[in-house]
């Protein structure tokens, strides 16, 4: 290539090689960068001595916040406070074999429908009409003309009745777009009134043919009483199904962002029936468990079962909007609320003084639920 003024051919290495100006200008930023990099070395020692200093306290928060991450590790502090409390107020009650197998019994019927509610709340609902559902469970079974069949129709009339009473609570919120506090509201009354109108008002005793229902709560297998392991049979059937199988991932979803899971292909409304139907069926299972524990059915059965249930899920870590949770909370919640009704009743304090400790705790938890919520954003 010739010069267009007809000089000699441009070179590549002419054509390359930089201006006088711009080799001034290299040669003054290579300067300003033997200086950065002077200073960084003499600072080295410096910054090294300060990484040092620093890293000691880093070690310590590291720590504390491995021991944070422990799940329910608060719960289960809260749970070992509770018993030490037993121990100094009531020691020789409250460590005796006969009382911790009362609390364990205690727990399982409302264990068995915080289960149910574990789910509800999860999936971004609230049901208020477990404890009705549960006395109208039991007085239904304990009729004369169901207890004429034997205990194994008794125990399917219970499961069925409840799950058809959750059935149609879920119809009411999934399909006819009620709001579910309304909707389970709705249910409370009727079923409680069903049940009175069912009894008259009156207790019904399981009859002498029906041993085998009696039996779950005095038949003992290494001490403890047929419920409690049937309680333990729905706590692990529940962790299944909520942590390894697809009802339970899509629960979590429809719970976090019900829009979300629709476009991702979950029929939401079917799936919030089912959840409600599980409930149902939770509070059929609870009514067994009471009939065997008091030999009656009663439509006074369950009085604010509601109110232990939702706090423990609460406390147990599941938030009320729904998305989160856990089932070993809820129960960690439920021992908690359990274990302090036992130091109540121990300690012979009023059941007024328990109803208020128990609607303290429930604010502190949503409290703390909120606060968390607001720091993690």
């Amino acid at each position: 290539m010739t010069d267009p003024q007809g000089g000699a051919p441009a070179t590549p290495v002419d054509a390359v090689e930089p201006s006088a100006g711009e080799g001034g200008r290299n040669e003054e930023a290579a300067d300003r960068s033997s200086a950065g990099e002077g200073a960084s070395r003499s600072s080295d020692g410096e910054g090294g001595r300060n990484g040092a200093a620093g890293r000691r306290p880093a070690v310590s928060v590291g720590r504390v916040g491995r021991l944070a991450e422990v799940p329910h590790l608060g719960l289960l502090v809260a749970l070992v406070l509770l018993a030490a409390v037993g121990l100094v107020t009531v020691p020789d009650t409250f460590a005796s074999a006969s009382n911790l197998v009362s609390i364990l019994a205690l727990a399982a019927t409302i264990g068995v429908i915080t289960v149910g509610a574990t789910f509800v709340i999860i999936g971004g609902g609230i049901d208020l009409s477990v404890g009705a559902v549960m006395a109208l469970a039991s007085v239904w079974a304990t009729t004369l003309a169901t207890q004429s069949y034997g205990p194994l129709v008794m125990i399917v009339c219970a499961v069925l009745v409840g799950t058809g009473a959750g059935l149609v609570s879920g119809l009411l919120i999934a399909y006819g777009r009620m709001v579910p506090f309304i909707a389970t509201l709705a249910m409370l009354v009727a079923a409680r009134g069903l049940a009175q109108r069912m009894s008259d008002r009156r207790t019904q005793l399981v009859q002498q043919g029906n041993d085998a229902i009696v039996a779950l709560s005095t038949t003992r297998v290494l001490g403890l009483p047929l419920l409690v392991y049937v309680f333990a049979l729905v706590v692990a059937a529940g962790w299944v199904v909520l942590n390894r199988t697809t009802f339970g991932r899509r629960t979590y979803a429809v719970g976090g962002n019900p829009e979300a899971a629709r476009l991702a292909g979950i029929d939401v409304r079917r799936h919030t029936m089912w959840l409600y139907a599980l409930s149902g069926l939770c509070c059929g299972i609870a009514a067994v468990l009471i009939m065997a524990r008091t030999t009656t059915g009663s439509s006074t059965h369950g009085d604010l079962y509601e109110l232990d249930a939702i706090a423990a899920v609460i406390i147990g870590g599941t938030l009320l909007t729904g998305g989160r949770g856990s089932i070993i909370g809820s129960i960690l919640g439920l021992l908690i609320f359990t274990v302090i009704t036992n130091l109540f009743i121990l300690n012979g304090l009023n059941t007024s003084d328990q109803l208020i400790a128990k609607g303290l705790i429930i604010v502190v938890a949503v409290l703390l639920q909120r606060r968390g919520l607001t720091f993690r954003t």
